[in-house]
């Protein structure tokens, strides 16, 4: 049966595992349990009932985790979020991505990894009407460089330039060992799944109670930007990616419901009541 208005969210956080290489991936499986935790209720036309949440384990392989994006695209619905959290990797030639997976080292982190190109394929092929890819990761010195090289189609920054899905998040450079330990890792501190979910639980003081991804992005960026260490040889870069505008996604604003309710004496469990109750159990236009 059709979940009207319904979300499928798959949320992948990998861990890769001992090898110094990808140190960049520690937190990778805080970020995503934060994500997992957080986004459900955030959806405004869904709710936290109208949400089916994939959630993949830190140290699958790239199979299992095609497999969750795979599974939740074939249902249909309204929208498909994916959440990638960890360290991205380049093939030899710079011109393709990969998320790094459990166990891999310096010569085969490309190959065990899940490439880049299948989850776009995958959410482009799927049943639902709108598809957004979430990311929170970091690129060691030689993946940096093949997202910053020009190229044209060949090169792995037009990957991200030209996607074939919205995107939304943030790529930081990782230098490992001692160089990096100031960085900002998906997932932890000043990563933008800490941002993200932070916006979300505040809300947007004078915002409408229903706001887009685009509407999000200067508070998520504002706390993203004061979180980088200035100088650091830890984060000396970052490439944030914007969502589009145009999109029908809608997250709730919770300043929104905080504001309508000030001045009123109410206990915190009615407050909880209100908010669950205000939840639409329809999405306002079919």
């Amino acid at each position: 049966m059709r979940m009207v208005g319904g979300v499928d969210l798959v949320v992948i956080g990998a861990d890769g595992g001992p090898d110094r290489g990808f140190g960049g991936s520690a937190h990778a499986p805080e970020g995503a349990r934060l994500l997992a935790e957080v986004l459900p209720g955030m959806f405004f036309d869904a709710g936290a009932g109208g949400c089916r949440v994939t959630s993949v384990e830190p140290d699958a392989d790239a199979n299992a985790m095609l497999t969750a994006v795979r599974s939740g695209a074939q249902h249909p619905g309204r929208w498909l979020l994916v959440c990638l959290v960890g360290q991205l990797v380049a093939d030899p030639r710079g011109r393709r991505l990969a998320l790094v997976t459990g166990g891999s080292t310096a010569d085969n982190a490309y190959r065990r990894g899940l490439a880049w190109d299948w989850v776009v394929s995958a959410m482009v092929h799927g049943d639902q009407e709108e598809a957004l890819l979430l990311v929170d990761a970091v690129a060691d010195r030689d993946t940096w460089a093949a997202l910053e090289r020009g190229g044209g189609e060949e090169s792995a920054g037009e990957l991200l330039s030209y996607s074939r899905v919205p995107l939304w998040g943030r790529i930081g450079r990782y230098t490992p060992g001692r160089r990096g330990r100031d960085a900002v890792l998906p997932g932890g501190e000043g990563s933008f799944s800490r941002a993200l979910t932070a916006v979300l639980r505040q809300g947007l003081p004078g915002a409408p109670a229903a706001v887009g991804p685009l509407d999000l992005q200067p508070a998520v960026a504002a706390l993203l930007n004061g979180a980088e260490p200035a100088g650091s040889s830890g984060a000396p870069g970052a490439r944030l990616l914007v969502p589009p505008e145009g999109g029908r996604l809608l997250m709730r604003n919770r300043a929104a419901v905080r504001g309508a309710l000030a001045g009123l004496s109410l206990s915190e469990e009615l407050l909880a009541v209100l908010w669950r109750e205000s939840a639409p159990t329809d999405p306002p236009s079919a």
